[in-house]
């Protein structure tokens, strides 16, 4: 950390989406966040950029890529303004365009080389044109047609396999994205031989990443490999036994086992690390012993699961099945409904939203139940219709209205048709004057229009009337 309390002067900054980064001076004297964008000195010119990091974590990163505070750091202008955003995004549009004619003239010039990505500066003045190629590639010719075909001022900058693919980007074998193109800044070389301290088979295939080269992962535990092969002794390749020469063949830092094998089987023996030292010893000494005493390893395989009966049936359940369960809950509730129906006639129950059965009665036959000679008064009357219709008696007949009108040929004269009313009542004979209520109510008498029987077959009984019949 720095003695004094002004914070570090020189700001991080990274172009093109991290793909670039460079130091530059804040002569502003401005503070700046991460992520905020700012103009900087370009090569004649600026560019716009984003910071990424300030204060004391700059000097470590200097330090790192050995990069010394001099004067000659270039500096931070300002904040990048409206005009500096829209200037750039036009000319980042103009990459890829730029990126597929750059590829055909170096194609046409018979070059070979890989151009990987194109970058043009945020004021349009300069272009860097990042490239691949496995040796010296002379391209002379090539900057001066890209000059006269692109107005700019050309860079042109060699890269390597791992650097192409982090500009390009992609998903690794481990399911993440590329180590190179998220945090991964320095490129080591890998060797085979990490891949054989971590007991890992040859396989050009597997160990290579998109780039073609070694995965850089093979680097990344290859110190806990080492620390771990310490307790190993060095010089226990080959032991002596009466059965001949043992050689090892592979080293187990989880279990802490050697494995050996005879020259003329195949069959590998396990040992242990003081085991090893043991029979290297007696060796040292002149002394073969007879066995080996190979340890015995257990694979512990993991307890296989009760079976509860689950059964994954995803995509097996078909429209037909659905449709048969829903016509089986229909047919029930159909049998529901009709053994319902039956219980309530068996019962005398009502049906409900319909007419009682007194209402469907024809009205002769209401009418005939009433015994002659009976006569209740007008409260008894309506206290009894106020009553439920379910205490009613069971209909003793019930005639359609198609017989009663199938009977009645002709058409009668009004008398002959009140006389056959009577008739159907059931022959009521003459009822006997009423005495008259009390409170002065006048007496209820028994009659009807006949004549208005048949038109009015429709209706609801009708209530007795206050007014004596002059038509009996």
């Amino acid at each position: 950390m720095s003695d004094s309390l002004a914070p570090f002067d020189i700001i991080e900054v990274s172009f093109n989406n991290g793909s670039r980064k460079d130091f530059f001076r804040n002569s502003t004297k401005q503070l700046f966040e991460k992520g905020e964008m700012v103009a900087v000195e370009g090569i004649s010119g600026f560019d716009v950029g984003m910071v990424n990091l300030t204060g004391e974590l700059v000097k470590l990163q200097m330090k790192k890529r050995r990069v010394e505070d001099t004067p000659e750091v270039k500096k931070l202008l300002r904040r990048a303004s409206t005009e500096d955003m829209n200037r750039m995004a036009d000319n980042k549009n103009r990459e890829k365009e730029a990126l597929i004619k750059a590829r055909a003239i170096a194609r046409s010039l018979g070059l070979e080389m890989k151009l990987a990505e194109v970058e043009i500066q945020a004021d349009g003045r300069k272009a860097t044109f990042f490239y691949t190629a496995d040796d010296r590639v002379d391209f002379r010719e090539l900057i001066k047609v890209y000059a006269s075909e692109f107005r700019v001022k050309v860079e042109m900058r060699q890269i390597g396999a791992r650097q192409e693919a982090g500009k390009v980007g992609g998903i690794g074998s481990c399911g993440r994205e590329l180590c190179c193109s998220t945090w991964l800044t320095d490129f080591k070389s890998v060797n085979t031989t990490a891949a054989r301290y971590q007991n890992l088979s040859i396989n050009q295939a597997k160990l290579s990443g998109q780039c073609g080269r070694l995965k850089c992962c093979l680097n990344y535990e290859l110190d806990t490999y080492l620390d771990a092969l310490k307790d190993f002794p060095d010089d226990c390749d080959v032991i002596e036994t009466a059965s001949g020469n043992a050689t090892l063949q592979k080293r187990d830092i989880f279990k802490n086992l050697m494995w050996y094998s005879y020259d003329n089987s195949n069959k590998q023996y396990p040992l242990t690390i003081a085991r090893v030292k043991e029979i290297r010893q007696l060796n040292r000494q002149g002394v073969k012993p007879e066995e080996l005493k190979a340890v015995e390893v257990v694979s512990t395989k993991p307890n296989k699961e009760a079976d509860l009966g689950f059964a994954d049936v995803v995509g097996q359940i078909s429209l037909r099945s659905l449709e048969k369960a829903s016509q089986k809950r229909k047919q029930k509730s159909r049998d529901k409904q009709k053994e319902q129906q039956k219980e309530k006639q068996k019962g005398g129950a009502p049906q409900q939203g319909g007419r009682s059965q007194r209402d469907q009665r024809p009205k002769n036959e209401a009418r005939a139940e009433q015994k002659p000679g009976e006569q209740k008064p007008k409260g008894e009357g309506r206290q009894r219709s106020n009553e439920p219709r379910g205490e009613q008696k069971p209909r003793q007949e019930q005639r359609p209205r198609n017989e009663q009108r199938g009977e009645q040929k002709a058409r009668e004269p009004k008398g002959e048709a009140h006389q056959r009313s009577n008739e159907q009542r059931g022959e009521q004979k003459p009822r006997p004057e009423q005495k008259p209520r009390e409170g002065g109510g006048k007496p209820q008498q028994s009659g009807g229009h006949s004549g208005q029987h048949h038109k009015n077959r429709n209706r609801p009984p009708r209530k007795p009337d206050n007014k004596p019949d002059n038509k009996q």
